[in-house]
């Protein structure tokens, strides 16, 4: 395949949650789907520091690289803390974006890791301490979020997620795409069904 032509494939970009990986297994899921079905988007899943500053960074890098290189349409999937940044990227971007249980206010939960020594559930071997300045500044890049939004956007959330209360995202992405089911848990039960159905509202509007 000649350079222009690579240019020109979808790209999926997957933003995993709060000390998560890009092991995790919605992300590898999408990634086997799209290698079998749809070999011609390109799959990108960084990995996402915890500290909100140095996340932001890389993420906005990553993307306007991309835009720079002239790639093709890009479509942004986030789960949990990821769905808030592909919120924020697709803001900034004006992207579309599928948030599957997505954190809206991630700020109000960083306190309760403050002085704790914090570890990737994947296990990777890497160890993280927030500060109150971490907090700070997760405060101010929710304030940069405000309606009415610009992006498009799909909600796929679980009533029975025990971990976020799907009403504040119900409420953050009024007027948008929303599929609300009851029962499941945070990870969202039975992603698999959502697959190509994702890949439909990202690259074929």
């Amino acid at each position: 395949m000649s350079k222009p032509e690579q240019k020109t494939r979808p790209l999926l970009i997957y933003l995993h949650g709060f000390l998560s990986s890009p092991q995790s297994f919605k992300c590898q899921l999408m990634r086997e789907r799209l290698a079998a079905e749809h070999p011609r988007i390109v799959f990108c899943a960084p990995q996402i520091s915890p500290y909100p500053e140095i996340a932001r960074q890389s993420l906005v890098g990553l993307v306007e690289n991309f835009l720079r290189e002239g790639c093709g349409p890009i479509g942004l999937l986030g789960s949990s803390m990821g769905g808030f940044w592909a919120s924020y990227l697709a803001e900034r971007y004006q992207l579309p974006a599928v948030l599957v249980n997505p954190a809206v206010h991630p700020a109000r939960f960083m306190p309760d890791y403050l002085g704790q020594t914090l570890k990737p559930y994947s296990g990777e071997p890497q160890e993280y301490r927030l500060t109150g300045a971490d907090v700070d500044t997760m405060r101010q890049l929710e304030a940069e979020l405000r309606r009415p939004l610009r992006g498009r956007y799909w909600l796929l959330a679980q009533r029975g997620d025990e971990t976020l209360d799907c009403r504040e995202a119900e409420d953050f992405y009024r007027g948008q795409r929303q599929t609300i089911e009851d029962g499941g848990d945070h990870g969202f039960q039975g992603f698999a069904r959502y697959c190509e159905p994702i890949v439909e509202f990202l690259f074929n509007p």
